[in-house]
């Protein structure tokens, strides 16, 4: 079997329905991306790989290679080998970068599944938990939420029942990495063979011992949490695929702090907010924005307490977070073509210049 088929290769170039001419020696996946160095998994094994001049130069930050990305590479000798095209994405999951600055941060591509894990000591946290949810759901990628450190909680049906108060459609797990309880079932029914798995969460929250939990061996290396501040240490600090016993793939995340949401005009409304998208069938106006309108159906299910009240009040404080994040991509894509234009019309001038 052709290397790159144990990570997706063939279900990638299927189910895009890619030319059978693509040369399989020539296509890599990115496995990590440290600095300017891209690892890449090929055929004949690891590379370590560079962007041609074109991708460097003339592509956004974010359509330059990300972990779980294709690739075309080209390899002039040993040392000399650089990626020349990124092929089509099935998905990317990204977050707004941290700060004051409007810009997507694509954390993983071509995805079957975003795994959210929360730990059951200090981090349950419903609003970062449905905060996940709405991007995930944006960019259209299936959620699973896990639960992890049953071990340390007495009714694990108490943060279950809390979780089903968002009212999403979204498969809960629970498990113990130190005890092994429900590591088998996300086994069978999570980290399926030949799909691809990215864990996003807290520090702490205990993604790298369940990577090691899952593939029963020290995969990646674990912290603790700083009994200082109750929040977990950062131990891992880059994006990596790693393929697993079972032929599933997982990219492990470093921990996030903060995981400002973006927006996509293609996004789902009944994805992101399914309860609200449900409610809103039966608004006076088509365009009802669920905020202040009079005749609105979600406010009334909001006001009467037949909607619970974290997934309205999420629902403003989110919708209004994705307008201001629109806004500002719009105002720089204006401010793009503002300065293409004047490229364009500096380039007519020289060339009229040049004719006299």
């Amino acid at each position: 079997m052709e290397k790159i088929n144990l990570y997706g290769w063939k279900s990638y170039r299927t189910n895009n329905q890619l030319s059978e001419t693509h040369n399989a020696n020539e296509i890599g996946r990115v496995l990590s991306v440290k600095g300017h160095q891209y690892h890449i998994i090929t055929n004949e094994g690891g590379l370590s790989t560079e962007l041609l001049g074109r991708l460097l130069v003339a592509c956004e930050k974010e359509e330059q290679p990300k972990v779980g990305d294709w690739i075309k590479f080209i390899k002039y000798d040993e040392t000399s080998v650089f990626i020349s095209e990124v092929l089509p994405r099935v998905n990317q999951l990204y977050r707004k970068t941290a700060g004051r600055e409007n810009a997507k941060q694509v954390l993983a591509t071509n995805l079957d599944t975003s795994v959210i894990v929360q730990g059951l000591d200090h981090d349950f946290n419903l609003n970062r938990l449905e905060r996940y949810l709405v991007q995930i759901a944006s960019c259209g990628i299936k959620p699973v939420v896990v639960l992890n450190k049953s071990d340390l909680v007495d009714n694990i049906n108490e943060y279950i029942q809390e979780v089903e108060k968002l009212q999403r459609n979204v498969d809960v797990y629970t498990c113990s990495t130190l005890t092994g309880d429900g590591v088998e079932t996300m086994i069978k029914q999570v980290f399926k063979p030949d799909s691809t798995n990215v864990l996003i969460g807290s520090s702490g929250v205990g993604k790298s011992s369940l990577i090691n939990a899952l593939q029963n061996e020290e995969v990646r290396d674990t912290g603790s949490i700083s009994s200082a501040t109750s929040k977990g240490k950062h131990t891992t600090t880059t994006r990596d695929l790693l393929l697993m016993d079972n032929g599933a793939m997982i990219i492990d995340t470093p921990g996030m702090r903060e995981f400002g949401l973006g927006y996509e005009e293609e996004g789902d409304f009944s994805e992101q907010f399914p309860v609200i998208s449900q409610y809103a069938e039966d608004c006076k106006y088509n365009d009802c924005t669920h905020i202040d309108e009079q005749g609105c159906a979600v406010l009334d299910a909001y006001e009467s307490g037949e909607m619970e009240a974290i997934v309205y009040e999420n629902y403003v404080k989110l919708i209004k977070e994705q307008h201001r994040f629109q806004t500002s991509t719009h105002e720089k894509n204006k401010e793009g073509k503002r300065f293409g234009k004047m490229v364009r019309e500096a380039k007519e001038m020289k060339k009229r210049y040049k004719g006299r």
